[in-house]
């Protein structure tokens, strides 16, 4: 099987996500995110919003004339947008509107119409950066509060479920996610926090 990530992929590249009416096709928009450098690009601009591209390199580890090059081709593709915030030196970037309908990003069987190995690619890629974000927060969990500190991070729990409900707890932690979604918005000390959640069969497929 192949897999890929969605909506974080689908979202982004399905026709009607993208703001822009010059935007790439949708099979174009994902041959431009198989590439580590841009789809790093991209999910960061989509969890810190808006930055320049000498911010993003720093961020990245990456050269400014690398991030510019890939920040155009996103662009290109109706991925990012220049938010006009600049400062005449450099451009303010920032990842193209798109429906805010909360969705939770999950992964999915690829069908016929995706492209096998772009869409493995992709599914790994979003794995590997869940798994550095995870091993970023261990090493630094030390100089948050306490009582952050005991909320956050990996849980895991088992559940013996059928088919459909397991689609009922995904949607009811989908829903969860969404009440609180701005729940602390204008709230001094408010953080924004990334929530992954991955449903994961035990059992051989039958």
């Amino acid at each position: 099987m192949q897999w890929h990530r969605t909506p974080f992929a689908q979202k982004l590249c399905d026709s009607g996500a993208v703001s822009s009416p010059d935007a790439a096709p949708p099979e174009d928009r994902w041959r431009t995110l198989a590439h580590p450098l841009r789809s790093r690009l991209l999910a960061h601009l989509r969890l810190h919003g808006a930055a320049s591209g000498a911010e993003l390199a720093r961020e990245l580890g990456t050269n400014t004339g690398a991030t510019s090059y890939h920040l155009r081709v996103l662009e290109d593709a109706g991925l990012v947008e220049d938010t006009g915030l600049g400062d005449g030196r450099s451009r303010m970037w920032a990842a193209s509107e798109t429906d805010d309908d909360g969705s939770p990003t999950t992964t999915r069987v690829a069908t016929e119409d995706d492209d096998p190995e772009t869409a493995a690619w992709l599914a790994h890629d979003y794995v590997d950066l869940c798994a550095q974000r995870n091993h970023a927060w261990i090493d630094g969990a030390d100089a948050w509060p306490a009582g952050l500190i005991d909320e956050c991070g990996l849980k895991d729990d088992l559940v013996i479920v059928t088919t459909d409900q397991l689609a009922a707890l995904r949607s009811e932690i989908d829903a969860v996610v969404a009440r609180y979604r701005r729940a602390g918005g204008g709230t001094p000390g408010a953080l924004r926090v990334a929530v992954w959640s991955s449903l994961l069969p035990v059992d051989r497929p039958r």
